[in-house]
């Protein structure tokens, strides 16, 4: 193992995970859902055309009793903004809460093939700045592709009451 690679996986061990309760990237996980804002955003990522499981429960440790302001309930892809304070939250937050990789060549397990980048929409447009960045506001749709095939991403339509 290089040097560079064993840097990294010590920095790796050392963050915080969402399993320890503890605070990432800002976000505390609390007792109770936050009411001040509440928002809902859907995720689809695509790895070779088939979807990439994102899992009921990011955000919520089962042993601490505790939820992060950005979680999921169920495994469709919905993730529920619910904080105790006005702020912009981002598509990195909650990655980093996920405890999956996101960056322009790789989202959870799908990965770019190499020298390409992920194909990313937002309300059904083109994304070409770093996926971190992108600013979950209200009914904030996002497909992540990895490819080929490069399917026309889906919209999501059924917020329903959310």
């Amino acid at each position: 193992m290089s040097f560079i690679h064993t840097l990294a996986l010590l920095a790796a061990l050392t963050q915080p995970s969402a399993a320890s309760g503890q605070p990432i990237a800002g976000i505390a996980c609390d007792a109770m859902e936050g009411q001040r804002l509440h928002t809902h955003q859907h995720l689809l990522i695509l790895d070779h055309g088939k979807p990439v499981a994102i899992p009921a429960d990011v955000g919520r440790p089962s042993t601490r009793g505790c939820l992060y302001w950005l979680h999921t309930h169920t495994p469709d892809g919905i993730i529920h903004i619910e904080a105790p304070q006005d702020r912009a939250f981002t598509l990195g937050e909650f990655f980093s809460i996920w405890g999956q990789p996101l960056s322009r060549t790789a989202a959870a397990t799908a990965h770019a093939p190499r020298g390409t980048s992920l194909r990313v929409w937002v309300d059904g447009r083109p994304y070409t700045r770093d996926p971190k960045t992108i600013v979950l506001a209200r009914h904030t749709d996002v497909v992540i592709e990895a490819g080929p095939p490069y399917p026309k991403p889906p919209r999501f339509t059924a917020w329903g009451a959310l």
